[in-house]
């Protein structure tokens, strides 16, 4: 069976010149990606990215040194949504998870409405949970207990460097409605301070939150119990970090990067 082939002098005369001036022939106009599926292209990668950023992981920056040590300012953490089920933008629904949050994880959550804040009363945050529905919280001297076990803080986090342990403040009221009378941990002061306050029954649906270094965090003794519906997500580790607090670079996210912190996971 003869084989038919083609030869330059059966292409398009176009096609030809461009052969023998070393250019790629043109493309036919057909081929070419359309506006249409430029624009689908670009939709279906932003759905990607919502998708990804709403129901499985998205990035969170320290701003505070409440978690020190082990969360610092300038860390960039990746939130595991997933784990805690995801939220759904826009909506009061919260899907499924594939565990739930457990005491000593690191959270992240909206906060409970924070009356001293106006301009951001319930912004987003991450503390250690300390407890969960049924256990039974208080602070002597400054000693965090859990159902009348003591929970030391790192040796660096144990001295209040800026205020007396018996400051008080309006925000504490909220305790009262919570406290525990008559029990073997015996009762809450007249007046919750920093360092006495409790005991506190944490009610079912609810949770309760410290920050790790308990002299410099704003915390649930101050806006309250979480409901267990404002969990966010679980910090993963961190993919970036820089020395946000004291450097005295003129671009410290360039010149004073943690790198050592790259990759660390969070316990």
């Amino acid at each position: 069976m003869a084989r038919s082939s083609k030869t330059p002098s059966d292409a398009p005369a176009s096609s030809v010149a461009a052969l023998r001036s070393g250019k790629s022939p043109s493309r036919p106009d057909a081929e070419r990606p359309s506006a249409k599926e430029n624009i689908k292209a670009v939709l279906w990668t932003l759905v990607i990215f919502f998708f990804i950023r709403t129901f499985l992981f998205e990035a969170y920056r320290i701003p505070s040194g409440s978690m020190q040590p082990t969360l610092l300012v300038g860390d960039w953490l990746f939130v595991n949504k997933l784990a805690y089920g995801p939220h759904v933008p826009f909506t009061n629904i919260n899907l499924p998870g594939y565990d739930e949050p457990a005491r000593g994880d690191v959270v992240v959550f909206v906060s409970p409405v924070q009356i001293d804040q106006p301009d951001d009363p319930t912004p987003t945050l991450v503390k250690r949970l300390v407890a969960v529905a049924g256990d039974t919280v208080y602070m002597r001297g400054g000693l965090f207990h859990l159902n009348g076990a003591p929970q030391p803080q790192p040796e660096a986090m144990r001295v209040n460097p800026k205020m007396d342990g018996s400051f008080t403040v309006s925000l504490f009221e909220w305790q009262k409605g919570h406290e525990l009378r008559g029990s073997r941990f015996g009762d809450p002061p007249a007046v919750p301070t920093l360092d006495d306050w409790g005991p506190l029954v944490v009610p079912d649906g609810y949770l309760f939150m410290l920050g790790d270094n308990r002299y410099d965090s704003k915390d649930g003794r101050y806006w309250g119990l979480v409901p267990r519906d404002n969990v966010r997500g679980r910090p993963a580790f961190v993919y970036y970090s820089y020395n946000g607090l004291d450097s005295d670079d003129l671009l410290p996210f360039l010149t004073d990067i943690r790198w050592g912190r790259i990759g660390t996971v969070i316990r």
